[in-house]
């Protein structure tokens, strides 16, 4: 698990997926110029971070584990995705128990586990019990539920039609702007 971002002081996050929450869904990216990023994304973030949010991505990328993109190619499209959307960091999980070389693991931060947020939670010194997990699969809404934060399930990427596993999230939204600007968000 890896970080790419800044530090920052106390307060409750947004946890967002990459893939369908804030860039298209396209299956494996391997260049910056394949991510998709929702025309909305940066002011939804702007939105997050004026209502006391931190935005921190927590993405599963076992394209590396696979061999398809490199860790640094990764880690230059995170810049990338921070630049371009104001994020406050990105953590990912570059491994996959079917990988290769070094990244062929079973890990705690792949999601559904929750190392990634468990590290970012501690780096940011984020308050838990304010906090939300927003993705659009299954293994999002199971992560945030074993964290113990709140969770939004978005239809913008695979959705409640394409679930992997049955899953209750607390709040279900069309996209990222419509969660942002709900009433949801609670300090």
């Amino acid at each position: 698990m890896e970080k790419s971002g800044k530090r920052t002081g106390t307060r409750p996050a947004i946890f967002l997926d990459r893939d369908g929450v804030l860039c298209r869904e396209k299956g494996y990216i391997t260049e910056k110029e394949e991510l998709d990023i929702f025309p909305e994304t940066r002011d939804c973030i702007e939105l997050l971070h004026q209502k006391g949010f931190l935005a921190i991505c927590i993405t599963n990328q076992s394209a590396v584990a696979r061999g398809i993109l490199s860790e640094q190619k990764l880690q230059e499209m995170n810049e990338y995705l921070i630049r371009e959307t104001g994020l406050d960091a990105v953590y990912y999980c570059p491994h996959h128990p079917n990988g290769i070389g070094k990244y062929r693991v079973s890990c705690n931060c792949r999601k559904p586990d929750t190392g990634m947020i468990l590290c970012a939670m501690k780096d940011f010194e984020i308050k838990k019990e304010s906090s939300y997990m927003v993705g659009d699969r299954a293994s999002d809404i199971l992560c945030g539920q074993k964290a113990g934060v709140k969770t939004v399930l978005l239809e913008s990427g695979y959705g409640s039609l394409c679930l992997e596993s049955p899953v209750s999230p607390d709040f279900v939204y069309d996209n990222l702007k419509t969660f942002v600007e709900s009433g949801a968000l609670f300090l």
